[in-house]
């Protein structure tokens, strides 16, 4: 018998035996796995495949001090805050100095309505980590929720100045809402004045700070603002329509045209072209103002109602009152919008000007059922 014939029984004796015994894992690394395992699940979105994992973990380790913390996190993403509050508070006890367990607890104990406790909890957050941004933001919602307003602002500004650059334009936005509220609207615009100038500029700030330079009658300002936003809003047209309504008001047509055909690149909607329409009309160019005027009937989609009011007001505008009455009546006539005062009213009035009695009296009779409901109302 050859050697290697002689060497494979012994091979497989050796195989045989290596595989009689499991190796033992050590509980340490199986709960470390463990941990690595209800984390990735967690991220995933799969919460109860985290907790059960996190279970299984406990029962290795049970004094795991991050075991609490890690639980916190699921229960609270399941919205289970009374449990959540449970572990957060077990947290503390054993890393009474971990500044995002005393947030967490705070932002919890606001959303059960326990907002003295609330607060306590984030200012100790904020003892341990001043540029805690998210503790900063729900100090913020608790002093709005109590009418103190300028805490309010400060602390929404505060947490902008600390927060990573993702989340600086919603919480300045949180604190113009804030100002805007109680009409501050010189605060309001010295506010994002200053912000710009620091370099946020993301379309939701450049926009707020358009519509408070319009506030402030400072219409270039304004137009420069809203144009910046556009551009860093590509799929967002109506920037572009605030642009052009700003320069009309400047008397710049040029510029408005090019910025209603910047909004049109974005989307082709009946609305620009009636208000295209309308700047050729201002200059008597007529034809300029039939042919968009066919292009917004080729893109009107029926459902919004203030697109279809426009456009009848154009029509009527160009002599075809009849045609703008029909699609005033017809809109008028639907249930949703029976109520609707300025639709009737609108109606109401060109119907006159028609000498179409039954249609008048049919559009004031639905003003006078909304006026029912309350407010005085006097239909032509």
């Amino acid at each position: 018998m050859s050697s290697r014939l002689r060497a494979l029984p012994l091979l497989a004796l050796l195989a045989s035996g290596a595989c009689t015994e499991t190796p033992k894992l050590d509980p340490k690394d199986q709960a470390e796995g463990l941990y690595l395992q209800a984390n990735s699940e967690y991220l995933k979105g799969n919460f109860d495949a985290a907790l059960k994992s996190f279970d299984e973990m406990k029962a290795l380790t049970p004094a795991d001090p991050r075991l609490p913390a890690a639980r916190g996190e699921v229960l609270l993403s399941m919205s289970r805050l009374e449990e959540a509050e449970k572990e957060f508070a077990a947290a503390l006890r054993l890393d009474p100095k971990r500044s995002t367990n005393w947030s967490r607890l705070g932002f919890i104990q606001a959303q059960l309505g326990k907002k003295d406790e609330a607060r306590q909890s984030l200012q100790k957050a904020l003892a341990l980590h001043p540029k805690d941004f998210n503790a900063l933001e729900q100090l913020g919602e608790l002093a709005e929720e109590r009418g103190d307003h300028d805490e309010a602002v400060r602390d929404f500004t505060q947490a902008a100045e600390a927060a990573p650059d993702a989340s600086k334009s919603d919480l300045l936005v949180r604190a113009v809402d804030v100002l805007t509220k109680q009409g501050r609207q010189d605060e309001v615009a010295g506010l994002l004045r200053k912000v710009t100038g620091q370099g946020v500029r993301t379309p939701e700030v450049l926009t707020a700070l358009g519509d408070a330079e319009v506030r402030a009658g400072r219409l270039p300002e304004a137009a420069a603002a809203y144009e910046e936003a556009a551009k860093k809003s590509p799929k967002d047209p109506t920037l572009w329509e605030l642009v052009a309504e700003i320069q009309l008001k400047l008397g710049k047509r040029e510029e408005a045209l090019k910025a209603y055909g910047e909004s049109l690149k974005v989307k082709d909607r009946a609305v620009v072209h009636v208000a295209i329409a309308k700047a050729h009309l201002a200059v008597d160019d007529r034809a300029a103002a039939e042919a968009e005027l066919q292009k917004a009937l080729d893109t009107v989609s029926g459902a919004d109602v203030s697109e279809m009011q426009e456009l009848a007001d154009l029509l009527s505008a160009m002599g075809r009152k009849q045609d703008a009455l029909r699609i005033l009546t017809s809109l008028g006539a639907e249930p949703g919008h029976a109520k609707n005062v300025d639709l009737q009213l609108s109606t109401a009035r060109l119907a006159r000007d028609l000498k179409d009695t039954a249609t008048v009296q049919a559009a004031c009779a639905r003003v006078a059922s909304a006026a029912a409901d309350g407010g005085v109302v006097k239909c032509p």
